[in-house]
């Protein structure tokens, strides 16, 4: 199966943001990435309701949200109003992680849990086989356009190797500084999706770009 690509809505261009929708659904990517910020677990804030609800009616492929808000668990239901095929929440930001998982299978969506760079992927062992995705944060959380995280390619290997040994079939998920040079490493080392942010928005040929990313 080829790799999964979700380009990342956060790096589109806002002032012509349907434009850059029906650019997604046209190209051969996979999902729409939504990075949710709240100013509180991360230093930035991005956008709220209304702009996913927009998102929503353009979009024609599956809906990955990504929270990086505290008390995720507060939100599960609104989320799934607004369209969310996937829900990840942060590692960090939950008290009880098995409840927040359980709270967003039972609203229909699938579940995800996302790690910070120096979150261990072994802090998941007890919950892998109730999870859908695990994303790895490959630079730390809140603004696009920042340097990947050599370590990365090593916690992928690392997770990789948790999911076959617990007999999990999760999505291995990276977000962060992917570009054309890193995803080859990181499919080698176990990925099966890739969000790009500023890579392929701020791209001469996005459409193109998405295509070289899914021809890794």
């Amino acid at each position: 199966m080829s790799v999964i690509i979700a380009p990342s809505i956060l790096a589109a261009d806002f002032g012509n943001l349907q434009r850059d929708c029906e650019m997604v659904n046209n190209s051969k990517s996979d999902w729409f990435h939504l990075d949710i910020m709240d100013g509180v677990f991360v230093p930035n804030i991005s956008y709220g309701m209304p702009i996913i609800n927009k998102i929503n009616e353009v979009a024609t492929k599956t809906l990955d949200v990504h929270l990086m808000i505290i008390d995720p668990e507060r939100y599960i239901e609104t989320f799934k109003n607004v369209g969310a095929d996937i829900l990840t929440v942060h590692y960090e930001a939950c008290t009880h992680l098995h409840k927040t998982i359980q709270s967003i299978k039972s609203n229909g969506m699938k579940a995800g849990i996302a790690l910070n760079p120096h979150t261990s992927v072994d802090l998941l062992k007890d919950v892998l086989n109730d999870l859908d995705l695990v994303l790895v944060m490959s630079v730390n959380p809140g603004f696009g356009g920042q340097s990947f995280i050599e370590n990365t390619y090593e916690k992928v290997r690392n997770l990789r190797i948790l999911r076959e040994k617990s007999g999990s079939d999760f999505i291995i998920e990276i977000d962060g500084g992917v570009n054309i040079t890193n995803a080859p490493k990181l499919i080698e080392a176990g990925a099966d999706a890739l969000v790009a942010g500023s890579f392929v928005f701020k791209s001469d040929n996005p459409t193109q770009t998405i295509e070289d990313l899914k021809n890794c």
